[in-house]
């Protein structure tokens, strides 16, 4: 059994052995945190949709599409018949012919409404606000996908000095083992020591093992996100620097300005208002003039006259008023002025939601940095107390279950750090992003 566990032991030193040397050989590339923003703004998919939609919105911003402008057409007709006719005149004789009538006309015409109750201007100011929604939009898709990017790096971060750190704890094991291995070999130390300190470095070894699973997952987003083969390796930086000047009442003053969900309420309440524009305009006269210019060649066998051509100018002017449409005009305008009270309703609710969030936020951020500063502390105090519990086990004075405390703590500490360091820094990006002042330096 004992000549079983030394050969593990062997085999797994050998297998962190090579695995460092085949990393030292195959680095993959630093994928810095600019670079990664950079590459999402070109490549994800949410953005370049966006961008589209934008470009759409853009587009139908035109006169002609609000009603402004005339409509030109080309008209052409053609109508034919072939009928059989039998004819009794007046003195009792009798006609019977067949007789094939045809009518060509062709020619432009013109239609034009000039008035509409002002649903035109109506109509234009929608496409506008529109446009301008989808620009407010678009920005927000950037500024999501870019607090994505940023998040998912640092917690590439964030896990990465979760690795070193049970790196650490395994390099800790190895000497415990060797330590309880050589006391075993003179007489000091029974078996069982050699056997949990070869359990406790099995443990360790397995939850390396898990922790680089989960890099590998998070790579993967990171991949997804910037849309690149999924299987595409880097390495991340190693630092995480928490913005620790944020003041809760210049976050809540410019969210109510800069946050995209806000400015998208307000914008939906104008367009609440431009449509009960549109709905009263129903109420007035729509006017409307038309002109055209046609040619006609009409051929009538049977007629008096069997061929007639003719061209000429038409125009004209038509208008017409609602005058009773079963009291669905005051129904309509009803429903239009809840609908406008419904979105200034809304307006309050987003900014209502969002200074919560950003209330919640704030105390996830100032957390955070407490649990940051007292980390570093107990830190360097678990660490001193590791390296004084491995002297001591060295030369016997402490029990092999001290020596695993020892570690235990030091491994916790390092790993509370790390997590308060991603707390601040996670709630720092959410905060900058509600209110559009997110950064890359």
């Amino acid at each position: 059994m004992m000549m079983k566990l030394k050969k593990l032991a062997c085999f797994l030193c050998c297998y962190l052995a090579f695995a460092a040397v085949v990393k030292a050989q195959t680095a993959p590339s630093l994928l810095t945190l600019k670079d990664a923003v950079e590459i999402a703004l070109k490549n994800n998919y949410n953005i370049v949709l966006a961008k589209n939609n934008k470009t759409i919105a853009q587009n139908n911003v035109t006169p002609g599409n609000a009603g402004f402008l005339p409509v030109v057409s080309a008209d052409l007709t053609q109508n034919s018949s072939d009928q059989h006719i039998n004819q009794t005149r007046s003195d009792g004789t009798r006609n019977v012919l067949t007789a094939k009538n045809s009518n060509l006309s062709y020619g432009p015409s013109l239609n034009w409404t000039i008035f509409n109750g002002f649903a035109m201007f109506a109509n234009y100011d929608q496409l506008k606000t529109i446009n301008e929604l989808n620009s407010v939009t678009e920005r927000d898709t950037v500024l999501a996908t870019t607090t994505d990017v940023i998040l998912t790096y640092y917690d590439l971060i964030n896990q990465n000095e979760q690795i070193k750190a049970q790196n650490g704890a395994i390099a800790i094991s190895h000497t415990q083992l060797k330590y309880a291995s050589a006391k075993f070999s003179v007489g000091t130390a029974s078996r069982l020591d050699v056997l949990n300190a070869q359990v406790n470095l099995n443990t360790d070894t397995a939850t390396l093992l898990n922790l680089l699973q989960q890099f590998k997952v998070s790579k993967i987003k990171m991949n997804q996100i910037l849309v690149r083969d999924l299987q595409t390796d880097f390495s991340v930086t190693d630092t995480i620097v928490v913005d620790d000047k944020m003041v809760l009442g210049d976050i809540l003053t410019n969210a109510q300005t800069q946050n995209p969900a806000i400015i998208s309420a307000q914008i939906n309440k104008r367009l609440a208002d431009i449509n009960l524009r549109q709905v009263q305009a129903t109420r007035y006269p729509v006017v409307g003039v038309g002109a055209g210019y046609t040619w006609t060649n009409a051929k009538t066998p049977a007629g008096f006259t069997q061929t007639q051509n003719a061209r000429g100018i038409n125009y004209g002017l038509t208008a017409s008023i609602n005058i009773f449409n079963g009291f669905n005009q005051n129904r309509r305008e009803q429903n239009a002025k809840i609908q406008i009270d419904n979105a200034a309703i809304g307006i309050k609710q987003t900014q209502l939601n969002v200074e919560s969030q950003i209330n919640n936020l704030y105390v996830s951020y100032l957390s955070g940095l407490d649990l940051v500063k007292l980390g570093q502390s107990n830190v360097a105090i678990a660490k001193r107390n590791l390296d004084i519990s491995l002297d001591k086990y060295k030369i016997g004075t402490i029990t092999p279950l001290e020596i695993r405390e020892a570690q235990r703590n030091y491994l916790a500490a390092q790993s509370t750090f790390f997590a308060a360091q991603y707390q601040s820094k996670v709630a720092e990006v959410t905060l900058k992003q509600i209110t559009n002042n997110l950064n890359i330096q």
